[in-house]
């Protein structure tokens, strides 16, 4: 009887040890398995791409700003979160061109921008007063012989610019004495 007792006793320790054996190979599969996913992250880290980002901004005037930066991408999900409210023009495995729609007027017309009028009557934005005759931008000849006079006569001044309420009431107030042409 002993004998049957022994033998059973070392087939439950068997069966223990081969239990225990499994555990610790699926352990060491999903540990092993851990550190490669470890050693690859640090790979992608190491492998970081920087890529040019040119940021175009499109104001209400026409104008367009470019602005260049070098970004480093660590995590594409990250990087296109950060540029979630622009919108993607173009890109290429060294560049990316966004660009975003601005419901304002541009800085360079706010600090240096006049309405005025040209010598045939034409409605223009200038780059300083009108007397420099550095055009911006051109929109539409205006009937001067309708215009009020104290209205050509800020017209031929220049009207300085500096927010966008300004901007659209004054081609607002234009618009009534365009030309039109048929």
């Amino acid at each position: 009887m002993k004998m049957l007792s022994s033998c059973a006793f070392s087939k439950k320790n068997r069966t223990d040890l081969f239990l225990l054996f499994i555990i610790g190979v699926f352990l060491a599969t999903i540990f092993i398995g851990a550190n490669k996913a470890l050693a690859n992250d640090s790979i992608k880290i190491e492998e970081d791409h920087t890529i040019e980002v040119i940021l175009q901004r499109h104001y209400l005037d026409g104008e367009i700003s470019e602005e260049v930066v070098h970004e480093t991408i660590w995590s594409m999900e990250d990087f296109w979160a950060f540029y979630d409210d622009w919108q993607l023009v173009d890109q290429n495995q060294s560049q990316i061109i966004f660009k975003k729609d601005l419901n304002d007027i541009s800085p360079l017309l706010k600090m240096h921008g006049y309405f005025g009028l040209s010598d045939d009557g034409t409605l223009n934005i200038y780059n300083g007063e009108p007397i420099e005759n550095n055009v911006i931008q051109s929109f539409f000849q205006v009937n001067t012989s309708r215009l009020k006079s104290h209205l050509h006569q800020e017209l031929l001044n220049g009207i300085p610019v500096t927010t966008k309420d300004q901007y659209l009431q004054v081609l607002k107030m234009c618009e009534e004495y365009a030309v039109n042409e048929l």
